[in-house]
């Protein structure tokens, strides 16, 4: 099992109780639904199961550089046909995320949660291509974009990840956050720039880099939810959260990694990240 919605809703349950809303078809397996379930606080309310539809499916494979992937077949399944409906439990949710579909989608599950107080988005290059009009209509109304770095270059037309993101959120959004794979994360905002390094995993500990992306927007909205703030100092903290909780997916296939461990060992795994990322007392700093 993969998938934005899984990835994401599993790795955001560790900081906070997640709502999910999407449709699989008959091809969906089980032992699936058992593992979404078994995350503690996952709410499937909003999965809908369409028994004649299929479930969406994507295969690729990695080369040694694991930043570059080849799709080797995409079958969109239930993304080709009408968006999930948005049970009325969920329209009083705070904390919205937007996964990757079309722009036009997005807004209109938007428009379905009129308490929200952050929702942040993701995207990709074929809505770019594709549907330009709506995805700027989108960042107009949305608070926050992740997107990786070869999107927001594709975006913008500039390749410096900083200039970028700048870029974008004058184009709406109050905060973009740009993702480098192995080379972390950039942040801006109105008043200022954030960085975030990767959590530094050796060769042998990355078996699958899929959902990394996901999973590392789970662990930030999980984590502004369960603070409720999203200013700057708690967005960068929470980008923190993102990288540590993405670190483990990439440890596994599917979601097998993520069901394995504890938030306990979430919270372990950002100790050594602190150590690992600490700047120590700056002592021959000139006084201006």
């Amino acid at each position: 099992m993969g998938g934005s919605c899984s990835y994401f809703a599993a790795a955001a349950s560790f900081h906070a109780p997640v709502r999910v809303i999407g449709a699989v078809g008959a091809d969906w397996p089980d032992d699936h639904r058992d593992l979404f379930s078994s995350f503690e606080g996952v709410n499937l309310d909003g999965l809908e199961y369409r028994p004649n539809s299929k479930t969406f499916a994507w295969g690729g494979k990695y080369f040694d550089n694991m930043n570059k992937r080849e799709t080797l077949f995409t079958e969109l399944g239930v993304l080709e046909e009408d968006p999930p409906k948005v049970p009325d439990s969920y329209r009083d949710s705070a904390f919205i995320f937007l996964a990757n579909t079309h722009p036009a989608v997005q807004l209109e599950l938007l428009s379905h949660f009129p308490q929200r107080r952050l929702a942040v988005a993701d995207t990709m290059d074929l809505w770019i291509n594709i549907a330009r009009d709506e995805l700027e209509q989108l960042f107009r109304q949305i608070d926050g974009v992740i997107i990786n770095d070869s999107e927001a270059e594709q975006l913008t037309e500039v390749t410096n990840a900083v200039t970028a993101a700048r870029m974008i959120v004058e184009m709406g959004p109050k905060f973009v956050i740009v993702k480098k794979g192995e080379h972390g994360a950039v942040l801006a905002t109105k008043d200022g720039i954030g960085v975030v390094p990767a959590y530094p995993a050796e060769l042998h500990q990355v078996v699958d880099p899929t959902g990394a992306g996901d999973s590392f927007a789970g662990g930030i909205m999980g984590h502004l939810a369960a603070v409720d703030r999203s200013d700057l100092d708690a967005i960068q903290t929470a980008l923190a959260w993102g990288t540590v909780t993405a670190s483990f997916t990439i440890e596994a296939f599917g979601l097998s990694r993520l069901a394995s461990i504890s938030r306990a060992d979430i919270d372990n795994r950002m100790r050594q990240f602190q150590s690992a990322a600490r700047i120590g007392e700056l002592e021959n700093i000139s006084q201006v």
